[in-house]
């Protein structure tokens, strides 16, 4: 049996920046961070030639042409194993989030699948592994960030070149400006799950005439990485606000009334800034609010429940190993 522990992670400037629409014709950047929330992913021998994979259901087939689930069917292609194999898969955190948990799911069923076979993966590839299978292979219409963050793990500041080559940077800050950052920010879920496909879809058509806009969230990822690593904490919060001002526009189904009106009485009680995590229309809300505000700020969405979290400075791995 093996079991692989996949994060899942929070961006904090650049999304978008990551789709080929964007970096195909110059650097896109984000930064984005690990946390200790996890996708785990569990293979083990199956008593027979079939197939048994366990997820929102249940499927038990003969051949991997047989499965059902997309990511399950082309990463078991991807590795080439075709029979014989049980495959479960568990989450902290519900999917349709806003955490990468479809990416997540992706690197730690690949990560776990290499396991099995006796495989070493650097992240790198499981990473790149992972954007074909969901980018290339399924066309989903999404980007590469949350493929490298749930692979490196850690605080990373990504480009994304027009040659698919992906930089992979740590940020390096203090530990007094790692623990600012982490005081100063609130993870609230909104109650409400959402498919990303939609909205990233409309996102995309618009692309093109929107330039200027994404320049301008490539710079916010610079900025950010530039008073992180200065220990200018504080800055973090503009530079959210900003970037949620922009993203609203991208799209329709961005936001909704209920999230203006709920980031309005935030930003009312304290908060310097924020965003709705992933492509929008629900999941979590992440809050930069001075360590004195927290309390009227948590007041101020009282109905919404709040989740804490840690940064995790590791990617994927593998975190059990029977014979």
């Amino acid at each position: 049996m093996i079991i692989s522990r996949t994060p899942f992670r929070i961006s904090l400037a650049g999304g978008g920046t990551d789709l080929a629409e964007y970096y195909r014709r110059g650097p896109g950047a984000v930064v984005s961070t690990a946390i200790d929330k996890y996708m785990y992913i569990t293979v083990n021998r199956y008593f027979d030639d079939s197939i048994i994979l366990k997820y929102s259901r249940t499927e038990l087939v003969q051949s991997v042409a047989r499965i059902r689930h997309p990511i399950l069917r082309e990463c078991l292609r991807k590795v080439g194993i075709s029979r014989g194999v049980e495959i479960t898969s568990m989450a902290d955190v519900v999917g349709g989030t806003g955490l990468g948990s479809s990416s997540s799911f992706t690197v730690g069923v690949l990560h776990a699948l290499h396991a099995w076979k006796g495989e070493f993966v650097t992240a790198e590839q499981l990473a790149r592994e992972a954007c074909e299978i969901e980018i290339a292979r399924l066309r989903e219409p999404i980007g590469k960030q949350d493929q490298y963050i749930a692979a490196y793990g850690g605080f990373k500041y990504l480009e994304f070149m027009p040659d698919e080559a992906v930089r992979v940077d740590p940020l390096i800050c203090s530990a007094r400006a790692w623990a600012g950052l982490s005081e100063r920010l609130l993870l609230l879920y909104t109650g409400l799950t959402r498919k990303a496909g939609p909205i990233l879809r409309r996102a995309r058509a618009r692309f093109l005439s929107q330039d200027a806009v994404l320049k301008r969230m490539r710079a916010l990822a610079e900025q950010a990485r530039q008073r992180l690593q200065a220990g200018d904490v504080d800055a973090l919060g503009p530079i959210l606000d900003e970037g949620w001002a922009l993203k609203r526009g991208l799209a329709k189904g961005v936001s909704n009334d209920e999230i203006d009106r709920a980031y309005g009485r935030a930003r009312r009680a304290g908060a310097a800034g924020g965003k709705i995590l992933g492509a929008g229309g629900g999941g979590f809300l992440l809050l930069f609010c001075p360590p004195r505000k927290r309390g009227s700020v948590r007041r101020a969405l009282s109905g919404w429940r709040e989740i804490p979290f840690a940064f995790e400075p590791e990617g994927s791995k593998i975190i059990y190993v029977s014979k």
